[in-house]
């Protein structure tokens, strides 16, 4: 098993924790499309943990909308977690076509 120096190492960017609402659109092959209000609990320049009351399949890919700004992008689900308070998922999404800070917030390594 990694330890956690070793998975810190591994990650591209460095991550912060934060509540930013999103709105998630996914429209898997054979099943229903969903949309729901959900929000990013911890982000990155490429991804974020989602909470949210559905479970896209692993690999997927799910479109959200960052409530605040308005903008759009697309992501890939590289991690799923079972339910967890008030019935909800957390899921780990990569961004797929990363441009200027979708996210809109400053991180820690960044140049300044």
């Amino acid at each position: 098993m990694a330890t956690a120096r070793a998975m810190l190492e591994r990650r591209r960017s460095s991550r912060v924790r934060i509540r930013i609402p999103v709105k998630v659109h996914s429209n898997e092959t054979g099943s229903e499309p969903h949309d729901a209000s959900a929000e990013a609990i911890s982000v990155s320049r490429t991804g974020a943990l989602l909470r949210l009351p559905f479970l896209p399949e692993l690999g997927s890919r799910i479109e959200v909308l960052h409530c605040l700004s308005h903008e759009v992008r697309e992501f890939r689900v590289i991690s799923l977690r079972s339910k967890k308070e008030h019935g909800h998922f957390e899921l780990g999404v990569e961004i797929l076509h990363p441009a200027r800070n979708f996210w809109g917030v400053s991180f820690p390594d960044e140049r300044r």
